[in-house]
């Protein structure tokens, strides 16, 4: 036996059959090395465990990044926050730049979506997925003094979990884990106890979950007065409407912060933030969108990082409202698209193609091999005339002023005139679309056509369940499908790849039959900063600044 499959051999000794499948995965060619350090890092391994693994199998080893100098001050142009700023409820990309600075969650998402340990150590899960047991950092202290311990995990995930409060969260955990179910097993330890199996769980503590940050067990609200957290920063000034800074933590448990201070801008518009940022009056921005990115390309004193995202636009068709209907009046405006020139036009490259599921090209589970959907317009009008509206048909697309939407909105509309769909759009303000977010209170829920923003996940649960699973709080389509609510669920508890992939074959295949929603393309996050900035991780959740060094 070669040497490095002895190596392997007595490595995997010690492995879960959970884990030797993904082992297995690696060695047979059908996961590459990216896939493999993400779904192992998934199951609790450490990476450096697994890069052990990766180079023993002759796959090779990920290079470690440069380390910058320290000092300075590292200043940044954020959106306005939308109110104030609580971890529990907050929503928005200003709220929670800054938080990130303070707070810290269990883990982390890298860029090719690797899981980090931050506040925990470890974790694994029992045989079926249903209980998680999380090892948690000693020797962790909150800026207020206080230790970090279980209590301050279960407080925290109860708080997000509770159904009677406004936890922001509740998207996430609906169906996942109930208050009750986070449990100390001793001050360093604690199982979440799951409402039904779940091979992912992990994301759901992580930043990918925003509203995640690990607090205080006394929290009681307030937190702009104190920006309470375990985080390489800690408050100096905030003034809402206007700013904050952040000072370097001395007494942090890890690496300590490179630079000696943050200190965050806010803007009411993006314009004025690329403005401050040519100007040189601002180091770094929070993504920009794609309609005003060309101006920060062009510009030969800042760098746009592109991060590969599943962030993407549903465009949504209610399938209780006619002519929706009919699913082949659903088909026929998939089909009248050309997804080339949205991904080449609209989006100048920077994105992927969709094949209308949430299974961005990202995912791991996405099976490539179903057939992508190009535009056909014979076929579309051939469907039209099936289901009844040879003539096509008039309807009006709701949507918000945001981003690409308002240019997608009117690329589709012209599409669909190819077919005799005459299609009026009604673009509004955001607070106007979503409304309250609830049915029957919100034209982004009761529009008969419509296009929403889905913001960037490492896993597609979120994307699977709640705008598309019977019973969906964002169900905008009104679909209601028990074999598709069937196929998610099995999607959802797989730990093992191969259990996931067959899954997410399958919910690929039915909703491109079905078609309640259109998902066209996932835009790259573009992520502007001056030539002299180093060290900012490319990562679709947020800015994290800690590395951040200035030349």
């Amino acid at each position: 036996m070669p040497k490095h499959f002895r190596m392997i051999d007595v490595a995997r000794r010690n492995l879960t059959a959970i884990e030797n499948s993904a082992v297995d995965e690696l060695l047979a060619g059908r996961m590459d090395r990216r896939d493999f350090l993400r779904h192992g890092t998934v199951l609790g391994l450490s990476l450096p465990f697994l890069g052990s693994l990766v180079a023993a199998a002759g796959l090779g080893t990920q290079q470690a990044r440069a380390e910058g100098k320290p000092g300075g001050t590292v200043r940044a142009g954020v959106a306005t926050p939308g109110g104030a700023i609580d971890p529990v409820t907050y929503y928005d990309s200003g709220s929670y730049q800054l938080v990130f600075q303070t707070a810290e969650f269990l883990c982390i998402t890298q860029p090719d979506l690797t899981l980090k340990p931050v506040l925990a150590e470890s974790w694994a899960p029992n045989e079926d997925g249903s209980v998680w047991t999380f090892k948690l950092r000693k020797g962790v202290k909150f800026h207020n003094g206080e230790d970090f311990k279980a209590d301050d995990v279960v407080a925290t995930f109860d708080r997000l979990a509770d159904p009677s409060g406004a936890s922001n969260a509740l998207s996430v955990f609906k169906g996942l884990l109930s208050k009750g179910g986070t449990r100390k097993v001793d001050n360093h330890t604690v199982a979440f106890h799951l409402d039904a199996p779940n091979g992912s769980f992990p994301y759901s503590v992580s930043i990918d979950n925003y509203n995640a940050v690990i607090l205080p067990a006394s929290y009681k609200g307030d937190y702009e007065k104190t920006f309470e957290g375990t985080g390489p920063f800690r408050l100096e000034t905030y003034t809402p409407k206007v700013g904050a800074t952040f000072v370097r933590n001395p007494d942090y448990w890890g690496e300590k912060a490179l630079p000696d201070r943050l200190e965050f801008k806010f803007y009411g518009d993006v314009q004025p933030r690329i403005l401050a940022l040519q100007a040189g009056e601002v180091d770094i921005l929070d993504a920009v969108p794609l309609d005003v990115s060309q101006v920060v390309l062009n510009s030969p004193d800042i760098t746009v990082l592109r991060v590969a995202s599943t962030a993407h636009r549903q465009l949504h068709m209610r399938c209780d409202t006619g002519p929706f209907t009919d699913k082949r009046a659903r088909q026929a405006l998939a089909l009248c698209i050309d997804r080339s020139k949205l991904v080449d036009g609209l989006c100048r490259g920077m994105a992927a193609t969709g094949n209308d599921s949430p299974f961005a090209p990202a995912f791991p589970a996405t099976d490539k091999t179903v057939p992508q959907r190009v535009q056909d317009i014979a076929k579309a009008r051939q469907l039209l005339e099936a289901a009844g509206v040879a003539g096509g048909f008039d309807i009006t697309l709701t949507t918000l002023r945001y981003s690409d939407i308002p240019g997608y909105a009117q690329l589709f509309q012209n599409f669909a005139k190819e077919i005799g769909v005459r299609i009026a759009l009604n673009i509004e303000d955001q607070d106007k679309y979503y409304g309250k977010a609830v049915f029957g209170q919100s034209d982004w829920l009761d529009s008969p056509l419509g296009i929403t923003d889905y913001a960037h996940r490492s896993v597609p649960n979120v994307f699977l369940k709640s705008p598309l699973v019977s019973d969906g709080p964002w169900n905008a389509a009104h679909f209601k499908s028990p074999a598709y609510d069937g196929m998610v669920t099995s999607y959802l508890k797989a730990l093992d790849v191969g259990a996931q992939r067959s899954a997410a074959s399958d919910i690929q295949k039915l909703l491109l039959d079905e078609t309640p929603v259109i998902f066209s393309y996932f835009p790259d996050l573009l992520v502007p900063v001056r030539k002299n900035v180093s060290g900012l991780p490319p990562i679709a959740a947020g800015l994290l600044l800690d590395r951040v060094s200035l030349s």
